[in-house]
């Protein structure tokens, strides 16, 4: 099997569990095609599109039904705040492959203050955290990628590029790409970011009323729009 190392091969809908097409999220079209005709997955995934498309509903409820909290965290971590997500995880039905690892980790930047507060109030008692609440937003979450992305595992990231710089971006790159080199390591990815869409091997799948549609990173309507806006800024801001 090609990708026997990794924690999943394919995510679809638990026919036990249907969600009806006519209630959210299955009336976003992604949502719908990932229930009706499933997603095969490979060591890398890319998700990109405009706001609303879906991206972070699909990385979030694949993150729960994986095992891992929604707020971020690993599969022990069990702070919550408010519970927003959709029913979406219940639906759905993770393939894994015999013997991968089952660890994994879900980074979300709407949510890393919460999580870092959990951290400290819930301090390991083999490792020494990092103080991430005496970081930059960027710098935490970067120092928390370096320190828990480590061994095989499934890595969610929802939209990073809000808490990281250029170079940062670059940096979460380089933790991805080294993960992915070492094998028995898997990526989930949402962005806005052309830098962060361009990792290295990704299946990148575009996320838009059409559903999923599986991509080049030449061929995003994100990279193509950057590209216009730094060749011609002024095109586009005397249009505002």
């Amino acid at each position: 099997m090609r990708f026997a190392k990794t924690p999943v091969r394919h995510i679809g809908e638990d026919p036990h569990e249907p969600l009806p097409r006519n209630e959210w999220p299955a009336t976003l079209a992604a949502v719908r095609q990932l229930l009706d005709a499933g997603l095969d997955l490979g060591p890398a995934t890319v998700l990109v599109g405009e706001n609303g498309a879906g991206k972070s509903t699909l990385v979030e409820a694949i993150a729960m039904a994986y095992g891992l909290n929604p707020e971020g965290g690993s599969t022990g971590a069990m702070h919550r705040s408010r519970a927003t997500e959709s029913a979406l995880a219940n639906s759905l039905l993770l393939a894994r492959n015999p013997g991968a690892g089952r660890y994994g980790y879900f980074l979300r930047a709407e949510t890393m203050h919460g999580f870092f507060s959990y951290l400290e109030d819930n301090p390991s008692t083999t490792r020494a955290d990092a103080p991430f609440h005496r970081m930059s937003h960027g710098e935490s979450f970067l120092s928390l990628a370096e320190d828990r992305f480590r061994g095989g595992g499934l890595w969610i990231l929802d939209e990073p590029e809000s808490a990281l710089s250029f170079t940062g971006c670059l940096s979460v790159l380089a933790v991805l790409r080294e993960l992915l080199a070492d094998g028995g390591s898997q990526v989930i990815l949402s962005t806005h970011s052309p830098l962060l869409a361009a990792l290295p091997g990704a299946d990148i799948y575009e996320v838009g009323g059409w559903g999923l549609r599986p991509a080049t990173w030449d061929g995003l309507d994100l990279v193509r729009n950057w590209r216009s806006f730094l060749d011609a800024p002024q095109r586009f801001l005397r249009h505002l």
